[in-house]
């Protein structure tokens, strides 16, 4: 059973909380940010933000490191092909 990545990232968008899709966009137009200005970029609760990032680490769709205290969260090159096919339709 193979399914192509386009048939992948359709179950997997069906599968996220609607918070995904507004941080992959705020991590789109602004680039690498810390939780806590992701959080409010992109109007997601930080408890419900951790869960949210920790999904979004787990597909690999967004990279998470930590500098200093902060912990930096961007997008994968995985996560901008998301990105585009969930854009396209």
């Amino acid at each position: 059973m193979t399914a192509t990545l386009r048939e992948y990232f359709a179950g997997v968008q069906h599968r996220l909380p609607d918070e995904a899709e507004r941080v992959l966009r705020a991590l789109d137009d602004y680039g690498p940010m810390n939780k806590e200005e992701l959080s409010l970029t992109a109007k997601v609760k930080r408890a419900v933000l951790d869960h949210v990032v920790m999904q979004l680490y787990a597909l690999g769709l967004v990279d998470v490191a930590t500098e200093g205290k902060s912990k930096m969260c961007s997008m994968t090159s995985l996560g901008w092909d998301f990105l585009e096919l969930s854009k396209a339709g």
